[in-house]
């Protein structure tokens, strides 16, 4: 099964580590055309210039902050001024905390909520009329922490559920426009996410992967490419009747359990 992206225009959100890394980088490798965004510009531009050694095509790198309008406005425009469409959305983008009810953390809350759920919502609602005008799509990345009940990280699983929400109704909106929507739903996968969220040392981090992987019942974590396949494999034609659907890519932990743990993004 080939997949060929020639010619198209893909946006990736938090493309400056982890999953989307993984994603810009098999995106490139399979010709697209890149609009890359992130927090970090020093990374972002690292990935940039990733991209580009793998084709020769250069990315447009935005450093913005999805978590405000200015953020998500900017990115909406520069793709679109830069490359004139949109064929790929993927709302990757996303932040964590560590918090619980009782610790009752507004501020998280507010935090986690504005990125992972208003960020998506705003910016999808900018470029709908481009990806309607260009028959694309839009991949949600999402969490298996949106089904699975965890102590320790009470706001990150809500959004999450939002999430595959929001993917469920705007597909059936779209889906007469020729616009298809999906989330991948990632298990533990190894990045940068849960060390950010609980300021693990690197040996902490490996010593959570291997606890975590017990619960695993396939006995591994995902890597960024297992996700960014996936992520391909559905914005691409050989799914072309694929929409509103929640694609779990955990390695079965799903059956199992997280446990009182974070997820991975």
């Amino acid at each position: 099964m080939n997949f060929d992206f020639t010619g198209k225009v893909v946006l990736v959100t938090g493309a400056s580590a982890g999953i989307g890394e993984s994603t810009a980088l098999l995106f490139a490798a399979l010709g697209a055309k890149l609009s890359l965004v992130g927090r970090n510009e020093g990374k972002l531009r690292a990935v940039a210039a990733a991209c580009h050694k793998l084709r020769g095509l250069q990315p447009l790198p935005i450093v913005a902050d999805l978590g405000t309008d200015e953020g998500v406005e900017k990115t909406a425009k520069e793709t679109l001024d830069h490359f004139g469409r949109l064929d790929v959305l993927v709302n990757n983008a996303a932040v964590g905390c560590r918090t619980t009810i009782q610790q009752l953390d507004m501020k998280a809350f507010d935090e986690v909520f504005r990125i992972d759920v208003r960020g998506v919502y705003h910016l999808t609602g900018l470029l709908v009329p481009a990806l309607i005008e260009s028959k694309g799509n839009i991949v949600n990345i999402s969490s298996v922490a949106a089904t699975m009940v965890s102590v320790g990280s009470l706001p990150y699983p809500m959004a999450k559920a939002a999430l595959d929400h929001f993917t469920r109704n705007v597909a059936l909106e779209l889906a007469p426009k020729g616009v298809r929507v999906n989330s991948v739903s990632p298990g533990v996968t190894v990045s940068e996410f849960v060390t950010r969220v609980t300021n693990q040392s690197e040996e902490q981090y490996r010593e959570w992967l291997a606890q975590m992987s017990k619960n695993v019942p396939m006995g591994e974590p995902c890597l960024g490419d297992d996700i960014a396949k996936m992520v391909v494999h559905i914005a691409s034609e050989h799914s072309r009747l694929v929409t509103g659907a929640i694609i779990e890519v955990d390695g079965g932990l799903r059956f199992r359990g997280i446990g009182n743990a974070l997820t991975d993004q």
